[in-house]
Order: structure tokens, then sequence, then C-alpha cells
């Protein structure tokens, strides 16, 4: 059966690319999101799979466990996020999960092609959001259409789910409140993320502030006699990455190589001045912080605070405290062992693909995995394609990665489901 299923997969796999390239031209940046998840609706319909909208609301902050939603990315009311199900009734035994929503394309004129023209060259894939994450919808698809051709009663006693979630890159609501809301959950999670055909059982903390920095303004004649706005928020910058190191030498991250940082200070944007001649006096710095998986939420807030606080009393050119304010990710670390079954069926079925055994592997960043693993204590892992320049300039996939995961994903989801089920 396992020599069909390859076969049926490679058959199958212009149309995956095709599904991608439908994917990556429905810009979905946050609050755009529901062409896509159209896209990838019809495309899981046609599969045969039971598809649910799930109404999404802004209004979420007030759950703990929640990501703080951005007043300039609060939407109007209809947005909403899709699980497709295998046919049937009772509960969920496994479930796919992959992010619809994708980060702006910065800098268009600087790519090759337009960020939201998917382009093949070279083996690749170029688009925003073709590496992350809109091949996971391509690899779950292809392993889904292959197993439909050589087991069509694969799921005739248990039940799969595929779940598009929005708002992975911005507050990790989208699976929160899919979860909590609807029941959108399974005994085991694979989320089909670009994890270069590796599995991914864990990340660090992950914290978004905007720091908002006030001083004297004035002529530029007079600049070199007072700093401004945006020389002190460097300054700010500089004491967080110092503090970042600090925090790092106490508090080392164990799973990963030592010589990656796992607690990055990122200055993710900055607004700031209003003419050339001027000298600014206020700058506004979005700041993505990495805080280690031993500290909840709440402590990494406490400890930024104080650091932004002491970084100030030590320097008299401020004048005025910064404001601090939370505005997106309040990610906590997360790792599953690496000894857990889900872990451990996957390597087995991508050795049994590809003959080699892929290595768990954590990194500084973060997934929805946590939230299945911290909030609902579901075995959750990342497992997915090849990707280049996420966030980056000329994004791509390698697409026979696409079809290398979507082997090692069927097998995976045979030795989960064919024990109790009529494959024939």
């Amino acid at each position: 059966m396992k020599s069909e299923l390859d076969r049926a997969i490679d058959a199958h796999a212009e149309e995956a690319f095709a599904f991608l390239e439908t994917l990556v031209r429905a810009k979905s940046t946050v609050g755009v999101e529901q062409p896509a998840l159209e896209v990838f609706g019809q495309q899981l319909s046609l599969l045969g799979f039971d598809i649910e909208h799930l109404p999404f609301s802004n209004d979420v902050n007030s759950d703990p466990r929640a990501g703080v939603t951005p007043p300039a990315e609060i939407q109007s009311d209809g947005r909403y996020q899709i699980l497709a199900r295998t046919p049937g009734t009772g509960p969920l035994h496994l479930m796919l999960n992959g992010h619809i929503d994708v980060v702006p394309a910065e800098s268009p004129e600087l790519w090759t092609a337009p960020p939201f023209v998917p382009t093949r060259r070279n083996g690749r894939m170029y688009g925003r959001g073709a590496g992350d994450m809109k091949c996971g919808f391509a690899i779950g698809w292809l392993a889904l259409r292959g197993l439909k051709d050589v087991a069509p009663k694969l799921f005739a006693h248990q039940r799969l789910g595929f779940l598009a979630v929005i708002e992975e890159e911005c507050t990790g609501n989208g699976a929160l409140v899919a979860a909590s809301q609807y029941g959108a959950l399974a005994p085991e999670v694979v989320l089909l993320e670009p994890t270069d055909l590796g599995i991914m059982i864990g990340g660090v903390g992950v914290l978004w502030v905007d720091i908002a920095v006030v001083a004297a303004s004035g002529h530029a004649q007079h600049a070199d006699s007072h700093v401004n706005s945006i020389d002190l928020g460097s300054r700010l910058m500089d004491g967080l990455r110092g503090w970042a190191a600090d925090v790092r030498r106490a508090q080392p991250e164990p799973s990963m190589p030592s010589d990656e940082n796992p607690y990055n200070i990122n200055v993710g944007k900055v607004c700031a001045g209003d003419w050339t001649s001027t000298s600014p006096s206020s700058a506004l710095f979005s700041v993505r912080i990495g805080f280690p998986r031993g500290w909840s939420a709440t402590k990494a807030e406490s400890e930024v605070r104080a650091a932004i606080a002491a970084i100030v009393s030590a320097d008299a050119d401020f004048r005025h405290p910064p404001t601090v304010t939370l505005t997106g990710l309040r990610a906590e670390g997360y790792l599953l062992d690496a000894d857990a079954p889900l872990v451990r069926d996957l390597r087995a079925a991508h050795l049994d693909a590809h003959g080699n055994e892929p290595i768990p592997f954590t990194l500084g960043s973060t997934t929805d995995a946590r939230s299945y693993l911290n909030d609902f204590d579901v075995p959750a892992v990342c497992f997915g394609a090849i990707a280049h320049d996420m966030h980056g300039i000329d994004e791509s996939v390698e697409l026979q990665s696409i079809v290398d995961a979507a082997k090692t994903l069927s097998r995976f989801i045979l030795l989960r489901f064919a024990k109790q089920s009529d494959i024939g």
C-alpha cells in the first residue's frame, strides 16, 4: 500500500502546487484572511470534508491566555476560521492545523516578482506566505488526497480535522478561540509549519510591546545640544539587548544550541518625526522580546518593565519615563517531551518514507503548538516543508519538500487510523 500511496501523492503533486498558488494569490494579512480561508474550505470540501465556519470575535482580551489585539488591527464583525472534518459524529481523533494569515510584504519593489503573485523558479515557489505557512495546507491536502485514493474507507471509524486559523502571526488568539469557544481539539495536533522536514517540539516565550519615548524637540541647528527621541530609543534598545544577554547567561535555553540566541530583541517598527529639520520629540518602538520557558507572560511583562525602568534611571537624558504598552503576542514558552508518542510515530513515519529519522528540535520563536500544549494539555508538534526567507524578501518553499512531507504525513495518519478502520 505504501508504494501505491507514494505514487498517488506524486500523481497529485501538481494539483497541490496549484492549490498553493491560489492560496498565495489570496492576500491574507491581518483582517483580510477570509478569501484565503474560502480557498481552503472549497479545496477540503472537494475531498469530502464537512466545512464549519467558526466566527471570530476581536473581543478576546479578557481571556488571560490571549494575546493583546492592537487597536489598529481590530476589524469589523464577520471574521471567522474554518474547521474541516471527515464526515461522521463524535470527537476528532487527530487534528491538522495551519495558520492562513501572513505577515505584510515589506518593500515589494525589492522582490523579484510581486509578493502576492506566486512564481516558480529553480524548484521553488516564491511569494508571501508560500513558506510561512501556506505550503502546510498543500502538504495536508496532498497527504489526504493520496490516502483517499488508496484507502477510501480509512476514516470510517475515526475522525480527522483540519483547522485553518487566523492571527497566529500577531496574537495567537485564533487557535485559542477555536479550542476554547468551539471545542476544536483532538488528542493530538500536527501543525504543518515549515520545519525543513524536521520535528519542532518547543519554543521560547515571546512578548510584543510598544515603547513610546519622549524627548525635547527643536530646530535642527541645535540638534547637538540635546538627545532626540530616536537617539534615546536606540539607547533603550541597546540596554534591552544587554538585559536579554544577562537573562540568557542566567537562564540558558538547554534545548537549543549554545551558539543560538533564544531571547532576541527585535525592533520591528519605529515611528518618529514629522520634518527633516526638526529634532523629533516622540518615537514609538514596536519590539518583539524573547523570554525563558520558565516564565509566565505576566512575569515576562514585569521583568521587561523593570529592565526598562532600570535603563532609564541610569541615563540622565531621559527626562520622561517611556510608556510601555502590550500590543500582541503574550506567548509563553513550551516544550513537548521528545519521547512522546506523537514525536516517536512521526519520526517512524519519516524513516519509513525517506530512510532517515528526523531529530526533534526547538527554536527561539513560537507557534500555536504552545496553546494546545500549555492551555489544553494536548500534545502538539510542528512538521513541514523546507522554506526560505520567511518574513523576508523573496520568501519561498521547495516544492519537492511539500511532496516529501506529504509522504511522511500520510504514513503517520495511516499509523494512527488504520488499526481500527477498514482501509480497503
